[in-house]
């Protein structure tokens, strides 16, 4: 039996939880290690079941809490080399935190890890397929500025995918409080997924196969849950596809995220 859970999901933190009955893995800790272990306590899983952490990128809403989850449970440490260079040369993980630099796949407990690139504003920025004992694929797509033919054949075929649906074009280009700078770099391929490109993305991942789609990241300050559920359906809806019948479409909420069993 795999689960996964979205247990902080916003540019305030980031945790996903994602296991079977013996074993699991953190994608990202952007949280303290305290609200992580609560957050695992709350949904009654064995702390010690974790058995590694996977971090996509440097950016402090994924990595706040690393070092001290890293060393309070003994876990490992996953990334790609030039996101490792950068937590230890900005002293975000310690001497002491064991890390495994990607190459190619890594197993944990029969936890298989596999990264693709990402198209972010900092080195070494990555996505996740977790592939769990049972044969359930599991994939991690956060932060990236557009989704490249890499980032699709790594999705297809997933049956679950954790996608992100940042913002609405139009809620960001009108929002008075960003200045151009910052909704440049949104805009642009090294920043964010819009509900639009997400959606688009969306009918090929059901066509593959993925049966529950959990759309992630979502702007505080420029989306809305509906918004961007509509943008996804519509988009679903035109292909063909049903709700509740050839796929479940879910936001993971900024905390407290439902378990999904897979």
């Amino acid at each position: 039996m795999s689960r996964f859970c979205p247990l902080f999901s916003s540019s305030d933190g980031n945790c996903i939880y994602i296991g079977s009955a013996d074993a699991a893995v953190l994608i990202d800790v952007g949280v303290s290690c305290r609200r992580i272990l609560a957050a695992l306590s709350q949904r009654d899983i064995d702390e010690t079941s974790i058995k590694a952490v996977a971090v996509t990128h440097s950016h402090s809403d994924h990595v706040s809490g690393l070092s001290a989850v890293a060393k309070k449970l003994g876990i490992p440490i996953i990334a790609s080399a030039d996101t490792i260079t950068y937590l230890k040369e900005h002293s975000l993980i310690s001497d002491a935190c064991e890390v495994i630099a990607l190459d190619g796949e890594v197993e944990i407990c029969g936890i298989k890890i596999n990264s693709f690139c990402t198209s972010h504003d900092c080195q070494g920025s990555r996505g996740y397929v977790v592939s769990l004992p049972d044969g359930r694929r599991v994939a991690v797509c956060t932060d990236l500025g557009y989704v490249s033919d890499c980032v699709k054949e790594s999705l297809l075929g997933c049956d679950l995918v954790m996608i992100e649906s940042n913002h609405d074009v139009n809620m960001l280009k009108k929002n008075p409080n960003y200045p151009f700078p910052l909704k440049e770099r949104i805009l642009s391929d090294h920043g964010h997924l819009s509900n639009g490109q997400c959606a688009s993305l969306l009918p090929e991942l059901v066509k593959s196969g993925t049966t529950r789609i959990v759309l992630a990241h979502l702007s505080m300050q420029n989306n809305l849950p509906p918004v961007a559920l509509s943008s996804a359906r519509a988009c679903l809806t035109e292909a063909g596809f049903k709700e509740e019948l050839d796929y479940i479409l879910y936001v993971a909420p900024r905390e407290g995220g439902k378990m999904f069993i897979l």
